[in-house]
């Protein structure tokens, strides 16, 4: 069972906002597969069950709202001294919206406790996102 990591998405304001803002950093692995990236300070000290198809879930304005899955951890050096980067699938995957207090750094998550995805053909309403957000927190949809 692959453990998933969950972490704050710090000055993001949206779904879209992150998405565009993944879009300006996007690399390519040394096989020409396109990636995501997030520097951190500390490995994981359990990356290899995250790794074995864990996935890091984004906390956007209280809320744990979507995921990527995980490809590897990166030892880099910069000017601060040795990190981590957390290197990424460029694929945003929704999902269901799951309240979450402010943390710093990331916690752990478990299959069990991490959020169903939610299917893009599957939309289930029309409304805006953040007005279905909303609904949702309120138990209403």
């Amino acid at each position: 069972m692959p453990l998933h990591m969950l972490k704050l998405c710090v000055g993001v304001e949206s779904i879209d906002h992150l998405a565009a803002i993944r879009k300006d950093r996007q690399q390519y692995l040394a096989d020409g597969t396109a990636c995501h990236y997030h520097i951190t300070r500390f490995r994981p000290k359990r990356a290899p069950e995250i790794l074995a198809g864990g996935s890091i879930y984004w906390i956007i304005k209280g809320f744990v709202q979507l995921r990527q899955r995980i490809i590897a951890f990166d030892r880099i050096e910069t000017d601060s001294g040795i990190k981590c980067r957390i290197v990424m699938d460029t694929a945003i995957i929704r999902t269901e919206s799951q309240p979450r207090r402010p943390h710093q750094g990331w916690r752990y998550l478990t299959d069990i406790d991490a959020p169903r995805d939610i299917a893009t053909t599957a939309r289930s309403d029309s409304l805006p996102p953040d007005l279905s957000q909303k609904l949702r927190e309120m138990g209403l949809i």
